[in-house]
């Protein structure tokens, strides 16, 4: 079985174009594996690097929070990437798979941050850098962190979607009671991607031919309740991300997610025809929410996981299928769940 990686090259609403990236990609023992995660304090121990290694995953995901640093200072920002970049674990890691990239807040430079953010350009060119992403890549032209790939395993593809939650985020609405950090805008005129990273993202989906089509968020987006930053928060682009989903006819879409300090799975039926939109949730590396004693997710399914984990989907081209897993320290399986379309 061949496995390449083509880095998508979309000539679309001005953007340069450049040359598709092609990577080849040994056999394992699964169609396809993607591994992904969240919440790296580059101070802290990753205990997975080593694990992961031996797993091989043909995809690993960065799905925010790589590193923390709120500041406005960029050579503090450097500094910070530095230390995850000395990482002789993560180096050993890095030379065995693929490496795709969002940010979050922290890794952005500013704790819940948005589009108000004074040195988000600045912040992304770091960014880039630290991923080696090259001068003719079309994130290199404009702004914002999204981007697709598409893989190519024999006669299937799977196509991974990143999304750029913080660059043109408008602002949130707190809760003034204090009850919650934030509360559900009434604003429609508030954005989560931006208007030209929505067209972006209709395009990807009305023309995908993959089996397979992964959008990464860096935030939540079913789980809607518990106040923190989630696609909630603006219901309006929740509502408009399902109907794009819907109206695209991409087939087999399934949301990943981050930022929480928790891996959970959630699952909700949209449409008239009640197709199901599985969201899951994997965060963190180094740290995660210990002390939590529950939150309300109607969408929630199997149980909550609040020790540090990473996911892993391994998909089956031959049954549409896709196992979920949440890895916990010492290879230890947390939970398993079976994705069938």
């Amino acid at each position: 079985m061949r496995i390449i990686i083509l880095l998508l090259s979309i000539t679309f609403l001005g953007c340069k174009s450049h040359q598709p990236k092609i990577t080849t990609i040994p056999n394992k023992k699964t169609d396809f594996s993607i591994a992904f995660g969240s919440g790296n304090n580059q101070n802290k121990k990753n205990p997975f690097w080593e694990q992961l290694t031996a797993q091989k995953p043909d995809v690993w995901i960065w799905g925010g929070d790589n590193i923390y640093c709120d500041t406005e200072d960029m050579s503090v920002l450097i500094k910070n990437y530095e230390i995850l970049q000395n990482d002789t674990a993560y180096q050993n890691f890095a030379k065995t798979t693929t490496i795709l990239e969002a940010w979050d807040d922290h890794d952005y430079g500013m704790s819940d941050g948005g589009a108000y953010y004074s040195k988000k350009k600045e912040s992304q060119e770091i960014f880039l850098d630290f991923f080696n992403v090259p001068a003719n890549e079309v994130r290199r032209t404009r702004e914002g962190t999204y981007y697709s790939q598409i893989v190519d395993v024999d006669k299937h593809k799977v196509k991974i979607i990143m999304l750029d939650t913080r660059y043109f985020r408008s602002d949130l609405d707190p809760d003034p009671s204090e009850k919650k950090r934030y509360l559900p805008t009434q604003d429609t005129t508030k954005t989560m991607l931006g208007e030209m990273q929505w067209q972006w993202l209709t395009n990807e989906l009305n023309h995908s031919k993959a089996d397979f089509n992964i959008i990464y968020s860096s935030i939540q987006v079913l789980s809607s309740l518990h106040g923190f930053e989630t696609w909630g928060n603006m219901p309006h682009e929740q509502k408009k991300l399902e109907k794009i989903i819907l109206n695209s006819k991409a087939k087999n879409v399934i949301l990943l997610s981050g930022d929480r300090h928790i891996s959970e799975i959630s699952q909700k039926k949209i449409g008239v025809n009640q197709i199901p939109l599985t969201d899951f949730t994997s965060s963190g590396l180094t740290h995660s929410y210990e002390a939590f004693s529950g939150e309300e997710n109607p969408y929630r399914v199997e149980k909550l996981i609040n020790v540090k984990s990473y996911g892993l989907l391994n998909f089956d081209f031959e049954h549409d299928t896709v196992e979920m897993q949440m890895w916990g320290e010492n290879n230890k399986l947390l939970q398993t769940y079976r994705l069938a379309f």
